[in-house]
């Protein structure tokens, strides 16, 4: 299984200015790929603390490390800026890059929505990637996404504008997706138990879940009062569709049973 960590970069995420659902849909998307996320952290725009995280990530040996935000031309956004000195390499211009940035402002100053396509500095600033890397087209925005690979890992830097960034994950980046996670699959089966006392739930939950050490069982409250329900997930990722569907078939009828044993009611 594919291990991922996640770095959502940006001042504005831990004032509370921003919410993060980059995180939250990049996580979504790579466990359905199969993957498993291990860790998801967020920083500030301080190029040390940048460079500490993806040297802790690189340290781990995780196979693919995806940060978001600090890729445009003002001067806080120092994401490539960082990873260049995680890696010890220098910041080069990209010639492709570059191409990418001239086509993006070239585009919105025939539409208007820019005074022109001069190529000033702070737009040049995108186009100055880590050496070794390979600008990812953005059909969006103007920064480029960028790709390392490297010796364990696959290193990937998108833009924050979630817009940008999905659209460089569904497009450019999918095929990079696919080598990386092959055909994983993840899928998910729901149960609902009628039980007032997770306590209760709890051992039904363990039991099962000792069983079938595979599945990741979770309960979560569905509802507050006299007829609490419990919504219980299994989920299991793997490379064979029809594997994954009968172990969790089986593991969601064991669970139903169990259930039905400690005399909780199982919802149709």
């Amino acid at each position: 299984m594919v291990t991922v960590e996640i770095i959502a970069i940006g001042n504005e995420l831990l004032l509370g200015d921003t919410l993060d659902t980059n995180t939250s849909w990049l996580c979504r998307t790579f466990t359905g790929l199969g993957g498993r996320v291990e860790r998801a952290v967020l920083v500030r725009d301080d190029c040390p603390a940048i460079v500490r995280e993806i040297r802790g990530a690189l340290g781990r040996g995780t196979q693919l490390l995806v940060t978001s935000g600090g890729l445009g031309p003002t001067d806080d956004d120092l994401t490539l800026q960082a990873v260049a000195e995680a890696l010890e390499r220098p910041l080069v211009l990209n010639e492709r890059a570059l191409a990418l940035v001239r086509e993006t402002y070239e585009r919105l100053a025939a539409a208007g929505y820019v005074a022109d396509a001069q190529l000033t500095e702070s737009r040049v600033k995108m186009a100055r990637l880590p050496q070794g890397a390979e600008p990812l087209e953005n059909p969006v925005g103007a920064a480029p996404g960028v790709l390392l690979r490297l010796d364990r890992t696959t290193l990937v830097s998108l833009p924050g504008v979630p817009a940008e960034l999905k659209a460089i994950v569904m497009g450019p980046l999918r095929p990079i997706l696919q080598e990386l996670f092959g055909a994983g699959v993840f899928r998910e089966r729901e149960v609902i138990a009628l039980c007032r006392d997770e306590t209760v739930l709890a051992p039904v939950l363990r039991e099962v879940a000792e069983r079938h050490p595979e599945v990741y069982i979770k309960s979560r409250a569905r509802e507050f009062g006299p007829d609490i329900r419990f919504r219980i997930t299994l989920s299991l990722s793997g490379r064979d569709p029809t594997n994954v569907e009968a172990q969790l078939e089986e593991a969601a009828r064991d669970l139903r049973d169990a259930l039905r044993r400690a005399h909780i009611e199982v919802e149709a």
